[in-house]
């Protein structure tokens, strides 16, 4: 929404009624860009449709950059799809960084016994949920509460441009 016209009109009515020249709408946003001059990207906004496990969005929400409207659990049905690790992606919590993994090597068979646990886990709650809300008939919005943050949620994210570069920056 808005395009390289949106954002050169924004930067130059700070010049106002007398200004001469005017230079090349290119030149003028990559002038913008190398010196940071951000508000007139503030003028142009993207909206993507976004689908993640819930954790990753539970994370990505905190930096409160764009608009949001999420799927919401109350209203449909939660689809049958978990966050699934890849083998090497699982890791030891690391010593030193809190929010980190180290990248000490890991057993194979130590990466498929949690990758299993993990699908076993995310199968047997599903099953859970789905006779909650199915079978005995119970509200989605108290069977949800036995998901886990692994489930994928989606949402659409409507964000302007200078927030999206920051947010990308991140």
């Amino acid at each position: 929404m808005g395009d390289d016209a949106a954002i050169t009109q924004a930067a130059r009515v700070s010049y106002g009624r007398g200004t001469k020249a005017v230079t090349n709408d290119e030149g003028l946003i990559r002038y913008l860009m190398r010196h940071w001059h951000s508000t007139p990207f503030e003028m142009c906004e993207v909206k993507f449709r976004c689908k993640m496990p819930i954790f990753v969005a539970r994370q990505w929400i905190r930096h409160r950059t764009a608009n949001v409207n999420e799927m919401s659990l109350r209203y449909s049905e939660a689809p049958d799809e978990f966050y699934l690790p890849r083998l090497e992606h699982i890791t030891l919590q690391s010593t030193t960084n809190r929010q980190g993994r180290d990248a000490s090597d890991l057993p194979d068979n130590l990466r498929q016994r949690v990758q299993a646990l993990l699908h076993a886990r995310n199968e047997d709650v599903y099953a859970d949920y789905q006779r909650l809300a199915g079978e005995l008939g119970i509200a989605r919005e108290l069977a949800r509460t036995v998901l886990p943050v692994s489930l994928y949620t989606q949402w659409i994210w409507k964000i302007d441009l200078h927030n999206l570069l920051h947010f990308l920056d991140l």
